[in-house]
């Protein structure tokens, strides 16, 4: 790997392309090396992945409103959406939009956590679409894809969105057109101006995840994969981006991170902010095996206190019940406690009619309910007469978070030994007993009790799968799918499961499409 040095410049330095991180993003994309094996395995995982949780959101409203605005924009040999047949085709980048949102509703799916937040899965639809387009086969998809999150994870290796209120699509603006030039094989000049454009479109606040939180949160990654399609196929054309995009004088550094914040403590907002990884010429692409995926259907930060609640629920209701618990202190890091945790001040995380967005961003809704139910389901668990439950209510209310100096540096952590993304939690009862555990990583993630591998996500697509999935539409899909590098371009257009005709149930509501 190569650290990249990367600060806003003044437009009289006339920054050359080559020193400009969207060029080395572009140099990364455009190598050839292949996909090795342990990637490529990963790989299949994860799009396993995303079919299991892109099935089950089907006939959820933000799935059907983006399926109907997909149906709006027929193509033949275009790109197909997730349980509609192959041969039902849109143009790529609305096939995106729906299979993305589809992808992202329910955030089950995996998650990598740095200096930012990311779902480094939401690369996959964009690459998907335009591989089914563009008549890619199984290989060109595996490059584009290992492209996609390598970009991504690095970035959020290197640059934090969410200190300056920036959602973390700004991420994947860029990661999403890398991997989109990967897979067509673009040149670096290409490849340099869609990852301009892909971020520059992209670049949005984090109201998205703040305070009342709406169906957008499922839609906005989605909307990032779309426009890196559009990027891509305007700069194929010929046209260009807005240049240097992260280090020009009014652009993204000097006016909306780091450079911003230093020029507002009255500091020279060009000095060196942000050191970016990226592989070396010849290198293989490796980042997303330091990717996870997600056991329960709920933000990353609150996989390890789900387990956790399940191990102590039981304690707590061998010690007289839930109604005996005075407080619950959840101890954590400044992430969890400002991001799920009561440190961000949104009275919406304690609210019984609060969305289901909204609480799946409330770590005192999902530790109440967690320890109440021993089980963590991605239907029932936000079920609005569950959220509403007297005794649950009670508990919620007494549950809070403060942040802990340990655990945000264990979650900073570049040892994956210590790397912890989980909390301290202490019970008091009324009695003024306490009970006291703790949890540094879920059971899911790669250093837990019980690792996903191939096995967990197949059981896993089974499960979200198999009430809507025929028998013999499931088993074609997953022997498809473990097939990927050998994959014909005809079979790639196969890489969607279908779902029974009377399954899906369009949204009737009119828009302008």
């Amino acid at each position: 790997m190569i650290t990249h040095d990367v600060r806003a410049h003044r437009s009289k330095d006339n920054l050359k392309r080559e020193d400009q991180l969207a060029w080395k993003i572009a140099e990364v994309a455009a190598d050839p090396v292949e996909v090795d094996a342990e990637a490529t395995d990963m790989i299949i995982n994860r799009i396993i992945d995303n079919a299991s949780v892109g099935i089950a959101s089907l006939n959820r409203g933000p799935i059907k409103s983006a399926r109907a605005m997909a149906n709006a924009h027929m193509r033949s040999g275009g790109a197909s959406l997730f349980g509609l047949p192959a041969d039902h085709t849109v143009c790529a980048e609305w096939a995106a939009w729906a299979n993305g949102t589809a992808v992202r509703e329910l955030d089950f799916h995996d998650t990598f956590l740095a200096a930012d937040y990311s779902h480094p899965g939401d690369n996959i639809p964009p690459v998907l679409a335009v591989a089914q387009q563009c008549g890619k086969d199984g290989k060109a998809l595996l490059r584009g894809i290992a492209t996609g999150y390598e970009i991504q994870v690095n970035l959020v290796k290197a640059i934090c969105l969410h200190e300056h209120k920036i959602d973390h699509i700004a991420h994947i603006g860029p990661s999403a057109s890398a991997a989109v030039g990967t897979l067509l094989g673009l040149d670096t000049e290409v490849i340099y101006q869609s990852v301009q454009q892909g971020l520059h479109t992209t670049v949005t606040t984090r109201q998205s995840r703040k305070g009342e939180i709406s169906t957008w949160k499922a839609f906005a990654p989605a909307y990032a994969g779309k426009l890196a399609i559009e990027a891509v196929d305007r700069c194929m054309r010929g046209e260009g981006a807005p240049s240097p995009i992260y280090e020009g004088e009014d652009s993204v550094i000097a006016y909306i991170l780091n450079g911003r914040t230093a020029r507002d403590k009255g500091e020279s907002p060009y000095e060196p902010a942000y050191h970016v990884p990226l592989p070396g010429k010849g290198e293989a692409k490796r980042a997303i095996l330091e990717t996870y995926t997600k056991e329960h259907s709920a933000e990353y930060q609150s996989q390890a206190l789900i387990d956790l609640a399940f191990r102590m629920g039981k304690e707590v209701e061998g010690r007289g019940g839930f109604d005996k618990v005075k407080s619950i202190v959840l101890h954590t890091s400044h992430h969890t406690h400002y991001v799920i945790g009561t440190g961000s001040g949104d009275p919406q995380k304690m609210d019984p009619n609060a969305s289901r967005e909204t609480l799946d961003h409330s770590i005192m809704y999902i530790f109440a309910v967690a320890l109440q139910d021993g089980e963590w389901h991605h239907v029932r668990s936000y079920a609005p007469e569950r959220a509403k439950r007297e005794d649950t209510v009670r508990l919620w209310h007494k549950i809070s978070t403060v942040e802990d100096p340990e655990w945000t540096r264990r979650y900073h952590s570049h040892d994956p030994n210590e790397k912890a993304f989980g909390a301290k939690v202490v019970v008091t009862f009324e009695d003024g007993s306490e009970l006291v555990d703790e949890l540094g990583i879920a059971n899911a993630h790669p250093f837990g009790a019980r690792p996903f591998a191939r096995a967990e996500y197949i059981n896993k697509f089974k499960t979200l799968t198999d009430d809507i999935l025929d028998a013999s539409e499931s088993a074609r899909f997953l022997d498809l799918v473990q097939q990927l590098p050998d994959l014909s371009a005809e079979q790639v257009k196969q890489l969607n499961p279908v779902a029974p005709n009377g399954y899906l149930v369009e949204n009737s509501a009119k828009g302008i499409f």
